[in-house]
Parts: structure tokens; sequence; C-alpha cells
């Protein structure tokens, strides 16, 4: 594994120092020696093989190909890859890769929420959620090895800062949910256009017979809303969620994707304009001592010049409302005064908004408790009366840790042996 570097990510107040691998134009970084390919745009994979010996004709037709069968097929071996050449397969294999996060553990919740503990090359550990519903089945996407804003509700924050994920361990937390949940397209391989001379032809258009749609799929929605901040890695988060969205890759539409922000004011306008999916604000607070303590990240940009950047926000319609969260915290900010500021706020700025009611979810030495169901209940029937849509979640996971705000990678304190005896015996 090349060497890390240290550099500087915001935080709350000043930036931080972190360690981060040494990557060249975002590949993932691999021990030997291979670039891995996840996390690549098409450009760039036909980049690589011209500059690994193809000539660039050559090296475009195989990107196309390549790039179909990684995030539209979703395969991991080059030799499963049938309209290329036989000998030219293990010539890709010996200097590409085709990565996966690592599991190290793998649970599941009584409530059908599974949980993954993942692995970077470099030894570093982070999670995903996957949440299935009647009518969706939403993953929970990390962005970052640990976080570095230390909102004091959540677990997360109580972790030290590791490094940014790069693309490709972004995206591949998609494709391995796509893996687990065996949701990738099985039919013939796309038809490749040859010329006169019987050559495939690299200009042509692929035929790839039946069209592939995500009807059926159990995994419909993604939100970054794992470990991390999305907007404090910016470009590897826009990346990876551009692979998501295209058409020729893995295809799912800007409008079921979610970026959750504590409210990074300067990166919102970049996240609407260059990336264009749903924004939902960690906003917990309507007023600067409570939001202060709650979001540190408050003391750097304010609530009004939070909610002011939310009405910018490209894209944000009635039709497509900004989400704002509030965590329910007891004695702190659920009273009825605080649910009528709270429609007072989103009115004054003229916000199309819905306030997600999040019961908080304990962990191990949270210094709060949740608000009672009936406090809840009071809260969300003030917001509703006025004309502000405030559902109530149900808290997914718990048992596992894997609700909001409890996800901290906690694998260290059991041995590998540990963890393999607590793993449930196939029948």
């Amino acid at each position: 594994m090349p060497d890390t570097a240290l550099m500087p990510i915001p935080g709350a107040t000043d930036p931080v120092p972190v360690a981060r691998p040494a990557l060249v134009d975002g590949v993932t970084p691999r021990a030997d020696g291979r670039i891995d390919l996840i996390g690549l745009a098409r450009p760039r994979i036909a980049e690589l093989f011209a500059a690994a010996g193809m000539d660039a004709r050559a090296a475009r037709l195989r990107a196309r190909q390549v790039y179909h069968w990684l995030y539209h097929r979703g395969v991991t071996d080059f030799a499963a890859m049938t309209d290329i050449a036989k000998p030219m397969r293990p010539w890709l294999a010996e200097r590409f890769a085709i990565g996966r996060p690592e599991v190290v553990e793998a649970q599941h919740s009584a409530d059908g929420t599974r949980k993954w503990l993942l692995r970077t090359a470099d030894g570093h550990d982070y999670e995903m959620v996957f949440i299935p519903d009647a009518d969706r089945g939403t993953l929970c996407v990390s962005s970052q090895v640990g976080c570095t804003l230390n909102c004091r509700f959540c677990h997360t924050g109580t972790m030290a800062l590791v490094r940014n994920l790069t693309p490709g361990e972004i995206v591949g937390q998609v494709m391995l949910a796509r893996d687990s949940l065996g949701e990738w397209p099985h039919q013939a391989a796309p038809r490749v256009p040859h010329d006169e001379h019987g050559e495939e032809d690299g200009d042509g258009a692929e035929d790839d017979g039946p069209a592939y749609t995500a009807d059926g799929r159990l995994l419909t929605n993604i939100v970054m809303m794992g470990m991390g901040e999305p907007l404090y890695n910016f470009d590897h988060v826009r990346d990876a969620l551009k692979l998501v969205m295209d058409g020729d890759g893995l295809a799912l539409s800007k409008r079921r994707i979610t970026l959750s922000t504590s409210g990074v004011v300067p990166m919102m306008a970049r996240c609407g304009e260059e990336i264009g999916v749903n924004l939902a604000v960690s906003l917990h607070a309507v007023t600067k001592q409570v939001r202060d303590e709650i979001v540190p990240l408050n003391r750097k940009y304010g609530i009004d010049e939070l909610l002011a950047a939310c009405a910018a926000y490209p894209g944000a319609s009635n039709a497509r409302r900004i989400t704002f969260e509030y965590v329910m915290l007891k004695g702190r900010n659920d009273s009825d005064a605080d649910a009528r500021e709270l429609v007072r706020l989103l009115r004054a700025h003229n916000l199309p908004a819905k306030v997600n009611l999040i019961p908080f979810n304990p962990w191990p030495g949270a210094p709060y408790e949740c608000s009672s169901p009936e406090r809840i209940r009071r809260f969300s029937e003030i917001v509703f009366a006025g004309g502000i849509s405030a559902p109530i979640r149900t808290p997914r996971g718990r048992d596992i840790d894997a609700a909001c705000g409890q996800l901290r990678t906690s694998a260290a304190k059991a041995s590998r042996a540990e963890r393999d005896r607590a793993q449930p015996v196939a029948p």
C-alpha cells in the first residue's frame, strides 16, 4: 500500500489534518500495483487502457465494453466479459482490478435492516446500511471514515476523522449491496458491431438486447447519510454519484438519491449544480444556543445563513422539497415553542420543506435522552398545523446499532475469532 500523506479537511471551525491514501486521479490504491477500475468514468478507463499499451481506438472500444460489464452487469472478473476476446481478458486482469469493499461483518436486524462493516485496502473500517420498506429499499452510504463535525447526538461524531473515501470506495458500497441483494441483470452479452472486414467497430452503437430497468429492484434509493459529511468530500462524492446516475452505468435516477449535510453552506450550491440530487439538512434545533451545542458547525454557518442557502438550492421546488432532519431530544429541542419557531423559520425563508422527526437513537455514553412518544406527536401536530409535512420516522435497525446516529465502527473491540463465532451457523 502506498504511503499516506496528510491532507487538510475542514472541521467545525478549523481544518483538521488527516491521513489519506496517495491517490492518482481518484484511483483507489492497491497493494498489488494493479489499477482498480471501480470508481472510474468511461473516459478515464479509456485513458488508462491507452497508457497500458492499447491504441486509442481499441482503448475506447474496450473501455465501453468493460464499463458496461462493471457498472451495468456487476461482474467482478474479466473472464466473465464474454464479448472481449479471450487473449485480452488475462491481459486486462494482469494490469487492472475490479474492486469491492472487504466485508468484515454483516448483521441482520429483526426488522429486516442490514448493516455491513467494511474495510478499506489500507485497513480502515466504515459502515453501510440497507433499510427495506414495502415500497422501496434505501441504502445508507458513507462518505468518510469517521467524521470531523462532532455533532453531540451522533455516535459517529465521537470518532476521529481518518480520511475521505475514494470514489471507488463510495460507489463500491452500492455495488456490494447489489451483489448481496442479487440485483444485477442476467442476459446475453451485448452485440459489438463489426465493420466490413469483420473487425470489431469501436464507433458503432451496442445492441444491449432487452432493456434492464429499476422495476422490481429491492434497492431503489440511496441516501448519503452514513459516516462522514459528504460535502467535505465533495469531489469524490460527486464522481461516485455520477456513476450511480449514469444511464449506461448503475442507472439510478437523481430523484432517488438524497445527500444529507450538516450545513456546509459554501458547498451547497455546487451540490445542486454539479450533482443535482435531493438535499437533506441536519437542522435539529431552531435557536443558536441549542444548535451550537448539538451541531457545532452552526458556530461557523448559522441558522439564517443555512436556510438562505437552502432557499437558493438549485432545483428546490414544491415537487422537490428540501428535507430537514430533526432529532428529538428530551428537554433540549422538543417544546411547543420550538415547533412553532421551526414553522416560522421555514415560512420566513419561503422554503419548500419537509421535516423528518427522528426519535433519538441511544448509544453508550450518549448525553441525551429521547423525547417521549407523546411529546414527539405533539411536536409533529404543531408543524403539520403550520402547513409543513412533519412525519415521525420509525427507528430501524436499533438492535444492531444501524439506526440514524448510531453508526460507529467498533469491530476493533472484538477479535476475528470472536466475530466468526458470533456469525449464525448455516442450516
